[in-house]
């Protein structure tokens, strides 16, 4: 196998490869780089045979698409292979991401049933002509999307061009678009295939797919889920925040794509395990030295703080949700406990940064150069 220099090597991410040129024949060297970038695949059950999955594997393409398909050409493939599969016409070429058990969860998942369906074939592995076709048609692909917002605008259609992915022998393209309302693009796909030359296909996304195409890093740090390895978008409302007593704030809430973030959705399920084991509090707790308002409630860890001051968190006292419940059980029999005061306040866990300080971008030594020019010392 011929190892290039990291100068030599392009790397795609739309589709996980590298691509590198063969300074010996000068053909086109397609590597499948596993967890490169956009939907990220593991393979849990490596090694485990189960022979009626053993025709069908899963193929990517450009992006978030993937499909399933049957291996009809009788040649031995594994993961990592380029492949020619079949189109709706035509034919595509992408690399095979998953072989083997897993492709059964795969087809359990995405609702494919090969008794009830007939699934697109595989040809054949991709031969360096294939591969040659497939890479002028990736090249066309940004020159493509240009013109096409062009040809758009000048037809005063109210959408965005947001992607195109061309066919793997070049004869069709996607094009993806992004639009509030019913667009009307009848004249619009003759203008297309007039002006590429190619077969038409409009397909319209919304916001978070966008975000998905385009990629990015999100605030936490890490590549966006929509781009990694969301490929079903579930609907995100602000009950969500709400259930996690996070600030109601568009700014924080909204991501990338201008949308409320996917990962509002991940604990919710957590928070509202836990809401249900803690009381709900509407009126202070009686003690028999005064009454306790409820200030804050720690939702994960089902303790609420209590002060005898309402609204006030000069000084607070926490109670376990059994506690308080015990409490207000007290309360409607008429009795009252003696206090609240003997509880204490347990550590909190967090520790700040000093974000809130003024000085904290000054470095001891500014502060000590300042200090001896104060007292005329050098």
């Amino acid at each position: 196998m011929t190892e290039y220099t990291n100068e030599s090597i392009q790397f795609d991410c739309f589709r996980g490869c590298t691509v590198a040129m063969d300074p010996v024949t000068g053909e086109a060297d397609i590597r499948y780089r596993q967890g490169c970038c956009k939907l990220e695949v593991y393979d849990t059950l490596k090694g485990i045979g189960q022979e009626q999955y053993n025709d069908y594997f899963e193929v990517r393409f450009k992006n978030t698409r993937k499909g399933i398909y049957k291996n009809g050409s009788g040649q031995s493939i594994k993961t990592g292979d380029l492949v020619v599969v079949e189109a709706a016409s035509g034919h595509d070429l992408g690399i095979v991401t998953l072989e083997g058990a897993i492709v059964g969860r795969q087809m359990k998942c995405k609702g494919v049933n090969p008794e009830m369906q007939e699934l697109r074939k595989i040809y054949r592995k991709a031969r360096p002509y294939d591969i040659q076709r497939w890479q002028e048609a990736i090249a066309r692909e940004q020159e493509t999307m240009i013109r096409a917002r062009v040809l758009a605008a000048n037809l005063g259609l109210e959408m965005k061009i947001g992607d195109v992915e061309f066919q793997g022998d070049g004869t069709k393209a996607i094009f993806y678009y992004i639009a509030d309302g019913r667009v009307d693009f009848r004249q619009l796909i003759k203008d297309f295939a007039e002006e590429f030359h190619i077969r038409v296909e409009m397909k319209q996304i919304g916001a978070r797919q966008e975000a998905g195409l385009i990629g990015g890093l999100g605030v936490c740090g890490r590549e966006l889920c929509c781009a990694n390895y969301i490929t079903e978008f579930k609907s995100i409302t602000t009950g969500a925040a709400r259930t996690q007593d996070l600030s109601l704030n568009p700014q924080k809430l909204a991501g990338q794509c201008g949308k409320l973030k996917c990962c509002l959705n991940y604990e919710v399920a957590a928070y509202m395990d836990a809401h249900s084991r803690i009381p709900r509090v509407s009126e202070p707790l009686e003690f028999q030295d005064g009454q306790a308002w409820l200030v804050k409630t720690d939702i994960l860890a089902e303790t609420l703080y209590f002060s005898y001051e309402k609204g006030s968190l000069a000084q607070i006292f926490p109670l376990s949700a059994d506690a308080v419940r015990d409490i207000q059980a007290m309360n409607r029999r008429g009795e009252r406990p003696v206090t609240l005061k003997q509880e204490e306040v347990a550590p909190s866990d967090y520790v700040t940064g000093g974000d809130d300080a003024i000085n904290r971008f000054d470095s001891e030594k500014r502060k000590r150069r300042r200090k001896g020019k104060k007292n005329g010392t050098r």
